[in-house]
């Protein structure tokens, strides 16, 4: 693994949330999350967690930056509360989400090319950015945030 443990949290994620999560590689350095979507339904999984995860950087966690959907570090994702409680996403605050901070409609693609929204509905096309349509866990997400940034996995 590459994500640091942070501090474990019970507390269950809701919209606008905003977390931290930092890597081995960076360690006087935090990068941002956002919990999207809380009772998504990705992948076959109802109220999946959707979140954005930013290619932002601080060194002061409290601090938090514009989180702008242009600068993703990957591509949305759901996964469930195990991040939080493990401790590898650590809350930080919550804000009410901005329409212009998301993307109107948010699309994945499963392992046969079929595309779905983040209700779960089959969709004949999709924008980018297109997730996976499965349920990611910390491993994954692990791997994802260390390949879109040149680390091993």
């Amino acid at each position: 693994m590459n994500l640091n443990v942070l501090r474990k949290g019970r507390k269950k994620a809701e919209n606008g949330d905003i977390f931290v999560f930092q890597l081995k590689q960076e360690p006087n350095q935090y990068r941002y999350g956002r919990v999207i979507n809380a009772a998504s339904n990705i992948g076959g999984f109802k109220d999946t967690i959707m979140i954005y995860m930013y290619n932002i950087t601080s060194s002061d966690k409290t601090r938090i930056p514009d989180l702008n959907r242009r600068n993703l570090l990957v591509e949305p994702m759901a996964t469930n509360q195990l991040p939080w409680s493990k401790g590898y996403f650590e809350y930080v605050e919550n804000r009410p989400i901005e329409s212009n901070e998301t993307f109107e409609h948010h699309y994945f693609r499963d392992f046969r090319g079929k595309l779905f929204d983040e209700h779960g509905n089959e969709v004949a096309r999709a924008s980018e950015p297109i997730g996976e349509y499965g349920l990611q866990s910390y491993k994954t997400i692990d791997d994802k945030i260390s390949m879109a940034l040149g680390y091993p996995v």
